[in-house]
């Protein structure tokens, strides 16, 4: 696949922004099999964790490799600590990746633009916004992907010492509770949506998120929300489980 590297300007951040991108390729050389399709690719959306950025998810999985034979874009953004919200004291990061990347993405390069087959996925803080784009907006979206999800985003802000970044993004929990970034909000509010993504969301149970996802499965299957999901005994918090489950993501998406 093409690996680029692209820096922009974002209106909405008021600032230059890098975006990484894999665009797929008919020849990939020895070892790697390329796409055939003539057709512009679907997209898929790859978001980063709390402690990362655009870079990680190339650095630390077989993401090409796995991406490879589908006729396929993958878009890498990067929203600092911002957990993909409009920050109440910050930046317009919501607005960003759910509405500008998309035009400006399809503005750069040859991208499909068929209705309801994007893809999007994340780790931890990305699993959060992963789900709360494919909540917010199902008709965009085939399929979305959660990894060690933060979806119960309310529960943190109940610590007795919540992340300062966590109250810049969201305040507090009260504010934060039935609000356009509650994802159990969202999913009750966009129950009924004509076309619903398939969801699939992944947590080890060693992990520190497990709870929130054994609150999340439920209230999603309750909502009717089509969802599988993994609980894997023995994983944390960890690459070689989001590797893993990206590999297992694609073909639960696109198919063999």
């Amino acid at each position: 696949m093409a690996f680029l590297e692209t820096h922009v300007f974002s209106q909405a951040l008021e600032v230059a922004v890098t975006v990484n991108v894999l665009l797929p390729e008919p020849s990939q050389g020895i070892g790697l099999e390329g796409a055939k399709a003539q057709e512009p690719p679907r997209v898929m959306y790859l978001l980063h964790g709390y402690s990362d950025a655009q870079s990680i998810w190339m650095r630390r999985t077989s993401v090409e490799r796995y991406c490879a034979k589908y006729n396929l874009a993958v878009i890498m953004p990067a929203v600092n600590h911002s957990y993909y919200a409009n920050e109440l004291q910050g930046e317009r990061y919501w607005d960003y990746v759910s509405q500008e990347l998309h035009r400006m993405m399809h503005s750069m390069f040859r991208l499909s633009q068929a209705p309801g087959t994007e893809l999007v996925a994340g780790l931890s803080m990305g699993g959060y916004g992963a789900m709360k784009l494919a909540l917010t907006y199902p008709e965009r979206f085939a399929a979305a992907a959660s990894f060690s999800g933060a979806v119960d985003a309310e529960a943190l802000l109940r610590k007795r010492e919540p992340r300062p970044t966590m109250r810049r993004a969201f305040g507090t929990a009260k504010a934060f509770h039935g609000s356009e970034n509650d994802l159990f909000h969202l999913m009750e509010e966009n129950a009924q949506a004509p076309h619903k993504p398939r969801l699939f969301v992944a947590c080890g149970t060693e992990d520190f998120l497990f709870g929130h996802h054994k609150k999340f499965v439920p209230a999603l299957e309750k909502n009717g929300w089509d969802v599988t999901h993994e609980e894997t005994p023995g994983f944390g918090h960890e690459w070689a489980y989001w590797d893993a489950q990206l590999a297992a993501f694609l073909p639960f998406a696109l198919g063999d």
